[in-house]
């Protein structure tokens, strides 16, 4: 949601704290305010200083610019009158920010009381108000039509033990885990998300033992809350989210991606999604077109001609017949055509020639073979196996990966993804609160690899050449964009992380190797994922000698380790699924390149522009121009 003049909000604990410091950021942004608060002295300033603030943006409004309205949240029916009356103001709710809270000040073995100070009362205040507050403010944004943004305070004491009040850091927990099980509502437009920060310089928050304030890195400062505030407003892909906030490890999301393979429970494939039914009637031609590597070079065009082959049928028992709609553009795809990737399995390569190119599409199961059982006739597939670049191709039908939809940017998320998700996952052990280096990070691969390392709650860097290519880059969330064609990447690294990158996630190769390596931090881990530098030299890929190196690595127990997806097949659905479940849910973007590449004639040109370092995200050649624009049209 664009913050802008004319939104309105309800704060709730808007008189002191963060709520009054979120409710007066509001109003100096324009946006009209309601707060509520049981204080009414404070409540009524506070809603005055946001008039006075609203007056650089309004004038003559005809009503209020900030409304406070005295209201316990615990008390439901007042909470409803004080929705009902900032709704007649305003005519609707953008936004609601769910502040109020309290902590119990009587030791839990002691607290005998029924009043406003026993763990009851702050059990209503702390989360039985906020899931009240949700409620009402939920139907108050589908009654609008109109979409919102919902943001309770949990607390970092919702995320781990806070031994001197478990009533606390019960109810604050409770809010986390309400808040987190409210994806579902961002398909109707309405984000709702928790906010969860260390201990802030509050009234709350000066109760608190100093040395244990202290232990903790000091307060968090206020302007830390309101960025990562504003930033669950304004990020559309932010729904159901956890922002952790402190001093030692600043803003990340909680949790991870690798923590949460520890407890969800889900499919190793996508067979019990909802089924997607093609727009087209499969039709069998009598032959189809598929490109094949006819001679071994580096070359991709020399390498390749189109082939007009006979479509076959019926097909062997355990084999699956799929038309490919989108195949995937790899850097690799030089290194296939030059027989490097065959290179010790066969002593004369030229005697297997030719064979098909293309090693990744998304497409329909078009047939399947007698034997088959757990696959339809217009299943869409992914594809990893040779032979993609073509309009239909014959596999084992072990081989397919059923997907949701035979949709581009599932291409993306094949090799470019999972080499991501599996490199970082297991040769960089990646973990929260490191520096995260990433070169050729705007490519088809490294977009994936900025974004799963800032998931993790990562300082992210990344390597580019271009404005157009660092715009991109911040857009996904990067920390530090160092475009090389305007900064040197390796003062900038020298200057900006003098204790080196915990983590680098390096394809180009070359001198680019060199200064990484250079960079690596003490304990520090290298994956290197290619080095598309050095595919198309005059001489094909030429070896490397990197003299020290064991020296290097051996000094300050750093890893150099290589990573090639092909290895890890066992892996492949598992992190396929993850992947695809943050992109439904907006936790991950794909980014997929703009120059449109259709039918098989147009392969040569898509590898060429991808090596002519042009490209900006994945790119997709659509094998099937037809399919894609019926599909467009439903």
């Amino acid at each position: 949601m664009k913050i802008k003049p004319g939104l309105s909000a309800m704060v709730t604990g808007g008189a002191s704290g963060i709520g009054k410091a979120l409710s007066l950021a509001l109003g100096e942004k324009g946006i009209f305010v309601t707060v509520i608060d049981f204080s009414e002295e404070k409540g009524k300033e506070v809603a005055s200083l946001i008039e006075k603030e609203n007056a650089k943006f309004h004038s003559n409004l005809g009503f209020p610019a900030a409304l406070f309205i005295r209201c316990d949240v615990s008390n439901s029916r007042d909470l409803a009158a004080a929705f009902e009356k900032h709704v007649s103001t305003y005519g609707g709710m953008d936004i609601c920010i769910n502040c109020a809270g309290i902590g119990n000040p009587i030791p839990f073995s002691k607290d005998k009381t029924d009043g406003t100070h026993s763990w009851k009362h702050t059990v209503n205040v702390n989360l039985l108000a906020v899931i009240d507050c949700t409620h009402l403010a939920i139907n108050t944004m589908q009654a609008a039509q109109k979409p919102g943004v919902i943001i309770n305070l949990g607390s970092a004491s919702g995320l781990y033990p806070m031994y001197n009040d478990p009533i606390y850091a019960g109810s604050k927990g409770g809010v986390v885990m309400f808040t987190r099980s409210l994806v579902p509502y961002k398909r109707r437009g309405i984000r709702i998300n928790v906010l969860c920060p260390e201990f802030v310089k509050t009234e709350m928050g000066e109760k608190m033992d100093s040395k244990f304030i202290d232990m903790l890195g000091g307060f968090i400062p206020m302007k830390m809350v309101l960025k990562g505030a504003f930033e669950l407003i304004s990020d559309e892909s932010k729904a159901g989210c956890c922002l952790w906030i402190t001093n030692r490890r600043g803003m990340e999301y909680w949790p991870t991606p690798t923590e949460e393979t520890k407890y969800l429970a889900r499919s190793s494939n996508f067979k019990r999604r909802v089924s997607y039914h093609a727009p087209v009637n499969l039709q069998f031609p009598q032959s189809y077109e598929k490109l094949v590597v006819h001679t071994l070079s580096h070359n991709f065009r020399n390498a390749t001609h189109i082939v007009r082959t006979p479509l076959r049928l019926p097909i062997g028992s355990h084999q699956a017949l799929v038309k490919v709609i989108y195949a995937g553009v790899n850097a690799s795809d030089v290194n296939f055509s030059s027989g490097r990737y065959f290179s010790g399995k066969n002593q004369d390569l030229t005697s297997s020639l030719p064979f098909d190119a293309g090693f990744e599409a998304v497409g329909i199961v078009a047939a399947v073979g007698e034997s088959v059982t757990d696959l339809k006739v217009g299943t869409p597939a992914a594809l990893m196996t040779f032979g993609s670049y073509a309009e239909f191709t014959v596999v084992l039908a072990k081989h397919i990966l059923p997907v949701p939809r035979p949709d581009p940017e599932v291409v993306a998320l094949l090799t470019s993804g999972m080499t991501a998700s599996i490199a970082l996952e297991k040769c960089g052990q990646m973990k929260s609160g490191e520096a995260v280096l990433v070169t050729a990070a705007a490519g088809g691969t490294g977009q994936f690899a900025v974004q799963l390392a800032k998931l993790a709650g990562n300082t992210v860097v990344a390597t580019c050449g271009g404005n157009k290519k660092a715009i991109l880059l911040k857009q996904l969330g990067v920390d530090r964009v160092i475009d090389y064609k305007a900064e040197d990447v390796k003062m900038v690294l020298k200057k900006e992380f003098p204790k080196g990158i915990d983590i680098i996630y390096e394809s180009v190769g070359g001198d680019m190797f060199d200064l990484c390596l250079n960079a690596l931090a003490m304990h520090g881990r290298l994956i290197v994922i290619g080095m598309i530098s050095q595919y198309q030299g005059e001489h094909g890929w030429t070896p490397a000698n990197y003299t020290g190196l064991c020296e290097k690595i051996l000094a300050k127990s750093q890893t150099v380790a290589g990573f090639f997806l092909l290895q890890h097949t066992h892996l492949w659905a598992q992190h396929l699924d993850r992947l695809y479940n943050m992109f439904a849910s907006g936790k991950l973007k794909v980014e997929l390149d703009q120059q449109r590449f259709d039918g098989v004639h147009s392969v040569a040109d898509a590898v060429e522009y991808l090596h002519s370092g042009k490209s900006v995200g994945k790119v997709v050649v659509c094998i099937d121009p037809t399919f894609s624009e019926q599909k467009s049209k439903l």
